[in-house]
């Protein structure tokens, strides 16, 4: 399975493989319980985890990037029940997060998808770097 077919839906939990679309929606295959399901774009709204991006101090970072953090670092994750242990924890992990602008509704869902990923064996990496590690070109 590959990123870059991962998306969330506006109104349902968890996340979600892309398997087809049609004109008026999309079929869906939870990464969760592994159903597949038809759901309506008149209803939902969709969107790709590769589009995705983090406000930080700086320029925005795709999710990608925090995603790598969390990979990278030795802190557990914290239980999704206690927002203070959330932002403790994304405070030793992506300390450049601007935590002014990213909700704690929105770091529970980062750690929410990140155990799904994880859980699903999904390496988080966008397209585009995929692409240049299969076909690397040499600058001249």
């Amino acid at each position: 399975m590959e990123y870059s077919k991962l998306i969330s839906i506006s109104g349902l939990n968890g996340l979600f493989e892309l398997v087809g679309s049609k004109t008026d929606g999309a079929i869906v295959k939870s990464l969760e319980d592994q159903t597949t399901r038809f759901v309506s774009s008149r209803v939902h709204n969709f969107s790709h985890l590769e589009s995705i991006e983090v406000y930080t101090v700086r320029d925005n970072v795709n999710l990608v990037e925090i995603f790598s953090a969390m990979g990278k670092s030795k802190e557990a994750l914290p239980s999704d029940k206690d927002a203070a242990a959330i932002k403790a924890y994304f405070q030793k992990v992506y300390p450049d997060m601007d935590f002014a602008r990213v909700y704690a509704s929105d770091m529970k869902k980062m750690i929410k998808w990140y155990a799904i990923i994880k859980a699903n064996h999904i390496d988080p990496v966008l397209s585009a770097e995929e692409a240049e590690e299969e076909n690397p070109e040499e600058k001249a």
